[in-house]
């Protein structure tokens, strides 16, 4: 009668063919860390120059504001005074609203930036990774060949 394989012993031999190199993953993790550190800094970079840009258009309107609220002699000078307002106010905006689209500019062309060069080490790492496995795989395929002749 024949015997049944014990293949649990074929799978531990071949998983102690095939050693996993940490190494690998650990150069993967920190080129990982390395670019969420860089993207966190250009986000809290945008966000600080955001709160800058907010915190001086309300500074500016609260001063533009100071002319609306005196009290006026005669009343055309309280709709010149919102008139004034309110041509002020347009032009803060469209101010303010290009330093926000500079800052939105600034942090695109700084996420591409990192993107491509964080693209160009992962391609690095993975070939680097692949070439090793592949040469590893390949000594343990000729050694398990030989042990079988």
């Amino acid at each position: 009668m024949a015997t049944a394989q014990d293949f649990s012993k074929v799978m531990q031999d071949m998983m102690a063919s095939f050693p996993v190199d940490m190494s690998a993953m650990q150069d993967a993790f920190k080129t990982s860390a390395s670019l969420g550190e860089k993207m966190s800094k250009v986000a809290l970079e945008a966000a600080d120059k955001s709160s800058e840009i907010s915190s001086k258009w309300t500074k500016d309107t609260l001063n533009k504001m100071g002319d609306v609220t005196t009290v006026k002699a005669e009343p055309t000078d309280y709709t010149k005074a919102i008139t004034d307002f309110a041509s002020a106010s347009a032009e803060m905006a469209a101010e303010n609203m290009a330093a926000f689209a500079e800052v939105a500019k600034k942090v695109q062309m700084e996420t591409v930036e990192l993107m491509l060069a964080a693209g160009k080490d992962i391609s690095e790492d993975a070939t680097a990774v692949m070439k090793k496995a592949t040469d590893e795989a390949t000594a343990a395929a000729k050694k398990a060949t030989s042990v079988k002749k």
